[in-house]
């Protein structure tokens, strides 16, 4: 689905680009409600960026990425983590394109996503190449999305990934301790440059 936002294009910057797990619902400007094999998923354009809701029968999640004042972790290259019952995987990257290449990478990305029924794009008034997209889909039980957010003023693309599925049993664990109980998983963040190239 491809919509036009309804709200005036601001001249914001990829580097001002946020993360945050388990935020409330945010006021958004477009929704699309899909059913995955029983998972529930609510894509949603925020008038910066974007928000994805989760929720199974084992619980319930929460992905922000936006431009959000006051929040103390910028877009990480990675995440995965432990999320109740599930193991949340994150991932983005920072394209920087020439003029030419990137209103080619916009209409080829905005066509993708626009003919897809699990599709949601909304592009800005005023700026034809300014948009946010997001797809999902439901793959060897676990749910994945990806979102693109462009920012044509820059000639940047940020582009991320995201599956979030069932947590791993535990196994036999020679490093387990006498009491039973495994290591404390690993979480690891990794903070992206801010340094534009």
């Amino acid at each position: 689905m491809l919509t036009t936002l309804q709200t005036k294009y601001t001249d914001t910057r990829a580097a001002d680009l946020a993360w945050a797990l388990g935020r409330e619902p945010l006021p958004a400007l477009a929704v699309l409600d899909l059913q995955l094999s029983g998972a529930r998923l609510q894509l949603r354009l925020l008038g910066a960026s974007h928000q994805v809701l989760v929720e199974e029968d084992r619980g319930s999640c929460s992905e922000t990425v936006a431009c959000m004042p006051g929040s103390s972790t910028p877009l990480p290259l990675g995440v995965a983590k432990r999320v109740g019952d599930w193991e949340y995987e994150f991932a983005a990257r920072v394209e920087t394109l020439s003029q030419g290449s990137f209103a080619g990478r916009a209409q080829e990305l905005l066509a993708l996503v626009a003919d897809h029924p699990n599709g949601l794009a909304g592009t800005f008034p005023g700026s034809p190449h300014a948009f946010t997209a997001m797809l999902a889909q439901r793959y060897e039980g676990q749910v994945r999305w990806r979102t693109w957010h462009a920012y044509p003023q820059e000639g940047q693309l940020v582009a991320t990934r995201t599956r979030i599925g069932p947590a791993c049993p535990p196994r036999s664990d020679p490093s387990r301790s006498e009491t039973g109980r495994a290591p404390i998983a690993h979480v690891w963040v990794t903070n992206r440059s801010r340094t534009v190239t």
